[in-house]
């Protein structure tokens, strides 16, 4: 189901822009033909393992790598020692980070942490010989969640850490990296004005991403100081910029081509193996090929934060909130960086709230860490926000949905984190719920119903382009944005509709470092926005060069000239139509080779928004929650491909119902992960799951060409906080730690009988 905001759609209509072709990339990957991070076999190629920390804090004392090295088959090993210090490499804290989160050299920071790694002439012997590796660790005491790491006494990750975003700027080092904040108004007269006040802590654990392929990198590094690198990666551009920071090459020294993905949801966006795999590379002489198992997936990259967050909100008995107040600790791994800025950006955004105040802090802990996921910091901070307003309006007898449309910020609103909305489509999110016949639907014993919106403010960035026309008339798109979500098609698509040609004849292709201009990553719902405008100017400057093509074959000016469904005609009609195919063919003749490119840093992104209902029926004798029917609605801005924005929607909810039902890193006293494999930790598969519907609303982006505004993020936003609203209707319990387990929701239900 698709609504439209008519009235705004640039143009009568589109022939390409909101079709489903099928997908370019889909039969590769159907048939196995396509290539991902480990596919790849180069001759003479040695495979990599990777020694590990089992510590969750220690001094590393000593390493002797002399028997490891004496294994049959070895031909590299590299520690520490093999890098560049930290230290050195430019003064950027966050560079300092990201290189001794590669390698350890005096502490190993969490369970996981590289302390070697060896390259052989098979995996099971660079198995052996990293086991071989002898390590002498003095243990310390170790912090795992954001209170036992902000205690006064607690130990400290970083002797020199102290906070920034203070005033005054602290003396002494601390496990908080940095405070952010945002405030407006009155709190106190804000709380002053409200009937009800509702206050409430939530905590949720850390959670992995779930994507399918683990991390791979194969390196070739040459004798001239260069390398190649082929990875799987959500940006080979930042892939190569962060390993010749670790490595202490200029960027310029390596080249990355990018594989196929099989997900990264954020989780992807970062390094891991790609710096080792060029040191044992350069060592050796030799290729490299290093793959993680499921087991280092868990226990050594980023999941998403574990988090607390204190919410108080204030509303009047007509509906109207008056103050809200929120303080949020997020966990960011055994490093600073984790998403509690965004978690503070998107808290209150949906809502216009006179009086409001948010604190938030970035707490490191001896935990991997931690990446981004989909919206990363946004959803534990709808979970929170969400939940309480849910209470709010049982607590004044008002519908929920009814609620947030009496507050929904709209155009002209002043965001809490800044800047005002343009025109947005909040609102028609939450009445397209309200207007569904699921939001009516009648409900049985032990079953409630839930609701709850989220917002995700999208991303820009730096995106590049190149169109060719081939001589046969048909069209290459070369992009540098990995295709994760179905890219290469709405690339085709917008070049479609701007040349006025079949989609068919257009192929969208993903080029390596050195073929196309630097491009951010696959993130942050940018890429259909960003790349995508890229190549719409692109193709413009190549209709602009057609007419003046036109124009001289004409001896005309180009001004008699316009592009009309894919061919170069005469304003006065006193010349027979020129077609792209007809033009190719003769470019040589009129100019040379038909190409453009762009690059732009895009801007005008569109803010997106979901509000989902859910349905759920609880088990009161196990706590076994099951769902019945879940709709969400989302504003996309202009569908492009309309069955990939359904996917990308139905895919977020999907990952939000299993970090609010089951998903959780669970931690013995020692700091060690008790359950890094999907046996155990439990991400939701088909059968678990009823079709997610989903309701397309489109109130088009007014800065964008097509009015994307960017559908991957604020689908897992609302989730958590409707699936606990649900549940909270069936039960009677409000459950505030995530995950609402069975064992979780049943001693809720068994405590409130008790009571």
């Amino acid at each position: 189901m698709t609504v439209t905001e008519e009235t705004t759609t640039s143009g009568p209509g589109y022939k390409w822009v909101g079709t489903r072709p099928i997908r370019p990339d889909g039969l590769d990957k159907v048939t196995g033909k396509a290539r991902f991070g480990a596919d790849l076999a180069l001759p003479g190629m040695l495979e990599g393992a990777v020694l590990r920390s089992p510590h969750a804090h220690a001094r590393i004392v000593s390493i002797d790598t002399r028997a490891a090295a004496a294994m049959p088959g070895v031909k590299a090993i590299v520690t520490g020692a093999d890098f560049p210090d930290p230290a050195e490499l430019g003064g950027r804290p966050d560079e300092e980070m990201v290189a001794a989160n590669i390698i350890a050299r005096d502490k190993v920071l969490y369970e996981g942490h590289v302390v070697a790694a060896v390259a052989a002439t098979s995996r099971k012997q660079a198995q052996r010989a990293a086991a071989a590796i002898e390590v002498e660790y003095q243990p310390l005491e170790h912090v795992l969640t954001v209170d036992e790491a902000m205690a006064d006494d607690a130990p400290l990750l970083h002797p020199d850490l102290k906070t920034r975003g203070m005033d005054p700027a602290p003396e002494e080092p601390s496990n908080i990296a940095s405070r952010i904040s945002h405030e407006r108004g009155d709190l106190d007269k804000g709380f002053a004005e409200a009937d009800l006040v509702v206050e409430r802590t939530f905590t949720t654990k850390p959670v992995h991403q779930g994507y399918i392929e683990p991390h791979a990198a194969v390196a070739d590094a040459g004798e001239n100081g260069r390398a190649t690198i082929w990875c799987s990666s959500q940006g080979h551009f930042a892939m190569r910029t962060m390993t010749a920071t670790v490595l202490g090459w200029e960027p310029s020294k390596l080249k990355v081509i990018p594989a196929e993905i099989g997900g990264g949801f954020g989780g992807k966006t970062v390094i891991y193996l790609e710096p080792l795999a060029v040191a044992l590379s350069a060592k050796s002489g030799r290729p490299v090929r290093l793959v993680m198992d499921r087991d280092e997936v868990f226990r050594a990259s980023g999941p998403t934060s574990g988090t607390k967050i204190r919410v108080k909100v204030g509303v009047t008995n007509d509906g109207q909130l008056t103050a809200a107040e929120a303080w949020m600790a997020y966990e960011a791994g055994a490093y600073p960086g984790s998403p509690v800025g965004a978690g503070g950006m998107t808290i209150l955004a949906p809502y216009d709230i006179p009086n409001f105040s948010v604190e938030g802090f970035d707490v490191v802990v001896n935990k991997p860490k931690v990446a981004a996921y989909r919206a990363p910091g946004a959803p534990m901070a709808a979970f929170a926000l969400e939940s309480v307003l849910d209470e709010l309006a049982a607590g004044i007898g008002m519908d929920p949905v009814e609620l947030r449309l009496r507050n929904a910020a709209v155009e002209g609103t002043q965001a809490s984190y800044g800047p005002k909305f343009p025109r947005i489509g909040f609102v028609e999110t939450l009445e397209a719920i309200r207007d569904h016949d699921h939001y009516r639907a009648p409900l049985g014993p032990n079953q409630g119903r839930g609701v709850a919106s989220g917002f995700w403010f999208n991303a820009g960035m730096n995106s590049s382009a190149t169109v060719h026309v081939n001589e046969d008339g048909t069209m290459t798109v070369v992009v540098g944005t990995p295709d994760i979500g179905g890219s290469r098609a709405s690339m085709g698509l917008m070049a479609a509709e701007e040349m006025g040609i079949d989609v068919a004849k257009i192929q969208s292709i993903v080029a390596d470092t050195e073929t196309v201009g630097f491009n951010d990553v696959t993130g942050g719902s940018r890429v259909t926005l960003a790349t995508g405008a890229a190549v719409v100017e692109a193709c413009r400057s190549i209709k602009a060069d057609l007419r003046a093509r036109a124009a001289k074959t004409w001896d005309c000016d180009i001004e008699e000239v316009e592009w009309v469904d894919g061919q170069a005609q005469h304003a006065g009609g006193g010349e027979t139509p020129l077609s792209l195919q007809a033009l190719a063919r003769k470019s040589g003749r009129t100019g040379g080779p038909i190409s453009a490119t762009a690059s732009l840093n895009a801007r005008g992104v569109g803010a997106a928004f979901s509000t989902q209902v859910c349905d759920v029926e609880v088990d009161p004798e196990t706590g076994e929650v099951t769902i019945l029917r879940f709709t969400t609605a989302q504003d996309a801005g202009t569908a492009i491909h309309p069955s990939y924005v359904e996917g990308q929607m139905q895919g977020g909810v999907v990952q939000g119902i299993g970090w609010a039902l089951n998903e959780e890193y669970i931690h013995d006293r020692d700091g060690r992960m008790e359950n890094p494999g999907f046996l155990d930790y439990r991400i939701p598969v088909a059968s678990d799951l009823p079709m997610i519907d989903t309701v397309v609303v489109e109130v088009p982006n007014p800065a964008h060409p097509y009015g994307v505004r960017g559908v991957g993020e604020v689908g897992i936003v609302p989730p958590l906080a409707a699936v606990a609203n649900a549940i909270a209707a069936a039960t009677g319990c409000r459950l505030v730690d995530l995950p609402m387990s069975p064992p979780r929701v049943l001693a809720a239900i068994t405590g409130k009988a008790d009571g």
